[in-house]
């Protein structure tokens, strides 16, 4: 099992893989019970090192690089098939029915599938990881950019802008969510004290299992602060196998770039928009929701509550 994972690892490395050669050849990956076990037994001895020493403050930072090192694997994957399709879709166009042509077209198609599985077994790997990351953190683990999506399983964390751009071409892929949309927001709040931050969370927590008891089928909008409360959210999004539709700020747009994010959230025409204290951002969001008809969770009372001066959602 040591070899195995230190070959694995060892190939994440290789920033130049090619998808021809000896990957013709591959058989298939681990079976997914002997990948989660190992991963798993990486985790436990390699934390089990860190608390109560000078490396216990690194241990949200190691564990995030660590499961990106099997999402960046995946994601090399993942580009390697997105040519391999573009190719297949070339001798499709120009098949001219010869056994050479034929022979070439079933070889593409059969090294897409082998590449397919790997990226599969990759993620495998990263979700394993991931789970260990939250339970170590009680952070969801979210990539800097661009998706977390898995090729076996239909919980995701996907990219606002590719989830836009994917239902402009009409594309039904991995960037697409499916479900009822309901959007949450909030901001960095701070609190006077333990059991003060408790009580928020109580509150935060119950009001997301209420949503959810009313749309079954929900999937969960937010803007990916992970260093704010919308982290509580995804990570209960994510032990609770929701689907996370993802809307980071374009920087580029400066200060507009807090509203542009909210007409992109609401572009997705959500059931709910359930809000706790945050910005002038928020309150804009919730203006604009009311406008819409939309209806608003509002909790941007104290602790999480109802305001008082506003019928609860």
């Amino acid at each position: 099992m040591t070899s195995t994972l230190s070959a694995i690892l060892s190939a994440l490395e290789l920033g130049h893989l090619d998808h021809t050669g000896d990957l013709r050849t591959l058989e298939a990956p681990p079976p997914a019970e002997a990948m989660e076990q190992t991963v798993s037994a990486v985790w436990s001895d390699l934390f089990a090192l860190f608390p109560f020493s000078a490396l216990e403050r690194d241990i949200e930072d190691l564990g995030w690089g660590l499961v990106n090192l099997f999402h960046r694997a995946a994601a090399k994957k993942h580009q390697m098939i997105d040519r391999l399709t573009d190719e297949i879709r070339l001798l499709l166009a120009e098949q001219d029915g010869s056994e050479v042509a034929t022979a070439d077209l079933e070889d593409k198609i059969d090294l897409a599938r082998k590449i397919e599985q790997s990226a599969e077994a990759y993620e495998t790997m990263r979700d394993t990881a991931a789970r260990h990351y939250l339970h170590e953190t009680g952070r969801s683990w979210v990539p800097a950019s661009g998706n977390r999506i898995s090729l076996g399983t239909t919980a995701a964390i996907v990219d606002g802008r590719s989830y836009l751009q994917a239902r402009r071409e009409r594309v039904r892929d991995a960037n697409m969510v499916h479900g009822t949309p309901v959007i949450f927001a909030g901001g960095r709040l701070r609190f006077a004290s333990d059991d003060d931050a408790k009580q928020f969370a109580d509150n935060l927590l119950r009001t997301l299992n209420a949503v959810r008891e009313r749309v079954g089928d929900m999937y969960l909008v937010h803007g990916g602060d992970m260093k704010g409360i919308e982290r509580l959210a995804a990570s209960w999004a994510e032990q609770n196998g929701i689907q996370q539709l993802r809307f980071g700020l374009d920087r580029k747009l400066g200060d507009r770039a807090g509203f542009r994010r909210n007409e992109q959230m609401l572009s997705v025409k959500p059931r709910y928009v359930i809000a706790f204290q945050g910005n002038g951002v928020t309150e804009r969001l919730v203006i604009e929701a009311k406008a819409r008809g939309i209806h608003v969770v509002d909790r941007r009372g104290p602790l999480g509550t109802p305001p008082a001066s506003r019928s609860c959602g």
